[in-house]
């Protein structure tokens, strides 16, 4: 028997490592399976190239739980290690097995899949563990070893009589920690950080139907057919999907995998994704994934945290801003790349030039990939429009190279339930939609039923009116103005529609200049100036006596204030609208020729609530007041 001490540079490194090597002490389970699932995949690549002599055969790893003796065993059927390598690799704490091995078959060991943890990564045991064990045979034709160290520096190594092939790693959970002595807490970190290993993982058994059994077909006394009960079988419970979607060529795939994948990454999620992206790159990093786009809502802060991040299928976070680009967290899937440290930390990832590409690289596939999708079937890309919006118009406002692409991909719907390109919808509008400065004006609605009037005029001219309904439209509208020539976006309420797209015609007021004064005295003496701000328009005499509009930059910053942007305090400021007032019909005349104070003041009234009414702003006891008044009125 050999004793010592762990070369380590510290007096005692162990209080370290618990107190500051993982911010959570579940990750321990995380870092023996990798390192079990490390040496899995050295003993298949040393069998592949002819190096070990021995069968490969179809190994797992096995974690059990003796709960009597509070002990918790991480088993496999890898490498092993001799006594020499135990003081080397295990001693050595600063010193990397992996990194050896990857640095001595550097050629042909790019694709074998290893981790490359050990070290560190096996002292994350002590913080669960007062005492670890470690029993292990290697392939090669030498005595097994047996490891034990109590949480010192100190340490005891000697020969063992184990007669199997690996690693056998054997903890003496602490007091404190017994939740990892729970067959459902172990169940519960391996189904977490495990799902996905590359090498089986056995957890106890289970109770099957044995697939070989055929069951026969018996009569009672009465003459009553009935099936025999099925046979059961007991099976390893093996808990991880060693082969998952991502790892496979998107060839091998049909939709079904890709939907049942979905299924096996959120199990309580009901509805399918709208559509896929396969994520598969070698050069000049390493990613492998799968990204889905479920159905968005206009809540852009509960959908995300939902990208899984793996590094050769051991899970690393669902926190993945920095690698994955901002726009696209709301996104669900994974992300697998060798290239992303197992300890991820957010210096690291604003720093890295790797992930960098990573993150550029991601959103160049997920613009192509949008793409595609609308040109090989436009009427679908259509449908799914109002599920995806929220994501490529956030992307357009935060990802200047997604900006460029989306004019590909990217939709202005109608109210009238048509879809246009930015190039389609340009086209379509100029001729009619041009004012008298050689601006284009894209109008727009953001309710269709609020709307309506506004809408239903901007229409009797022949003009286009867009819905756009987002909570991020304001910003984007005001991107898309700075970066298009001779464009600007128009809410339909936001002015009379003759100066919404100013033409060379002015119309010519029936009233004098006197009465226009005299009508102006009248109104701001009647309407509450505190909400309104009267102008007076001439239009056609059959346009609507009263409008009520909301200035388009006015209202546009407010809402972008209280979506994030835009001018400093707006989103606080009070609501103001426009009171505009058609001098040219026959009711503005009726109410300046009207003898009484009291019967103008009634018909400034009604006009006032029925151009609030037809704007939605009329609401609540105002609302039932107005309706017992026009009721009362027809009785």
């Amino acid at each position: 028997m050999t004793k010592g001490n762990i070369n380590v540079s510290v007096e005692n490194i162990f209080p370290l490592i618990k107190k500051f090597l993982y911010s959570d002490h579940e990750i321990f389970l995380r870092e023996l399976i990798s390192n079990a699932t490390d040496a899995t995949l050295k003993l298949k690549h040393l069998t592949s190239i002819g190096e070990a002599k021995v069968d490969y055969g179809d190994p797992k790893i096995e974690v059990k739980i003796d709960k009597d003796n509070k002990k918790l065993h991480v088993i496999d059927q890898g490498i092993g290690m001799t006594a020499e390598e135990v003081k080397k690799y295990i001693n050595e704490v600063a010193f990397s097995g992996a990194e050896e091995f990857l640095h001595k078959y550097e050629d042909s060991a790019k694709d074998a899949g290893i981790i490359g943890h050990f070290g560190l990564g096996f002292y994350s045991a002590f913080m669960v563990a007062d005492k670890v064990e470690i029993l292990t045979k290697s392939y090669k034709d030498e005595p097994a070893a047996h490891w034990t160290c109590d949480g010192s520096p100190e340490f005891t190594l000697e020969e063992a009589d184990k007669a199997d092939r690996g690693t056998e790693i054997i903890l003496h959970i602490s007091e404190g920690e017994e939740e990892f002595l729970e067959e459902a807490r172990i169940r519960e970190l391996l189904l977490k950080y495990n799902k996905f290993m590359p090498i089986p993982i056995k957890f106890g058994t289970k109770e099957i139907n044995d697939p070989d059994f055929e069951p026969k077909t018996i009569k009672d006394k009465d003459g009553k057919e009935t099936k025999e009960p099925h046979k059961k079988i007991t099976v390893d419970d093996i808990i991880n999907n060693p082969n998952p979607a991502w790892t496979k060529q998107p060839a091998d795939l049909e939709d079904q995998d890709y939907k049942d994948f979905y299924r096996e990454l959120y199990p309580m999620q009901f509805e399918e994704p709208l559509f896929n992206i396969h994520l598969n790159v070698d050069y000049p990093f390493n990613l492998t994934g799968i990204l889905y786009f479920p159905k968005m809502t206009n809540d852009l802060n509960i959908q995300k945290d939902r990208i899984q991040l793996y590094q050769n299928q051991v899970f690393i976070t669902d926190n993945v801003e920095g690698i994955v680009p901002e726009f696209l967290t709301m996104l669900r899937g994974v992300i697998d790349s060798p290239d992303i440290p197992l300890n991820v930390s957010r210096s690291y990832l604003q720093a890295d030039g790797n992930v960098k590409k990573i993150s550029s690289y991601i959103t160049r596939k997920v613009a192509d990939k949008l793409k595609s999708i609308f040109n090989n079937n436009r009427e679908e890309y259509e449908k799914k429009w109002d599920d995806i919006k929220i994501v490529i118009e956030y992307g357009m406002l935060s990802e200047e190279k997604f900006f460029e692409k989306a004019d590909a991909f990217a939709l202005y719907p109608t109210v009238d339930g048509k879809y246009y390109t930015f190039e389609e919808l340009t086209n379509a509008i100029k001729a009619k939609q041009t004012d008298k400065d050689d601006k284009m004006v894209i109008l727009y609605a953001a309710d269709k039923e609020a709307q309506h009037s506004y809408i239903e005029a901007a229409k009797a001219k022949g003009y286009e009116v867009l819905l756009l309904d987002s909570p991020i439209v304001s910003h984007l509208m005001q991107k898309l103005e700075t970066s298009k020539e001779n464009i600007s976006f128009a809410r339909v309420d936001a002015d009379h529609i003759d100066n919404l797209i100013k033409k060379e015609d002015t119309k010519i007021s029936k009233l004098s200049d006197d009465e226009k004064t005299k009508l102006d005295e009248l109104l701001k003496e009647i309407v509450p100036s505190e909400k309104f701000m009267v102008q007076l328009e001439a239009m056609d005499s059959d346009a609507a006596p009263f409008m009520i509009t909301q200035p388009e930059f006015m209202r546009r910053m407010k809402e972008m204030q209280q979506t994030g942007g835009g001018m400093f305090g707006m989103g606080n400021m009070p609501e103001m609208y426009n009171l505009v007032v058609n001098t040219n019909h026959e009711l503005v005349g009726q109410i300046l020729n009207t003898k009484t104070k009291k019967k103008q003041e009634r018909l400034i009234n009604q006009s006032l609530d029925l151009a609030r009414l037809s704007q939605g702003l009329l609401k609540g006891e105002e609302l039932t007041n107005f309706i017992k008044r026009s009721y009362s009125m027809i009785k």
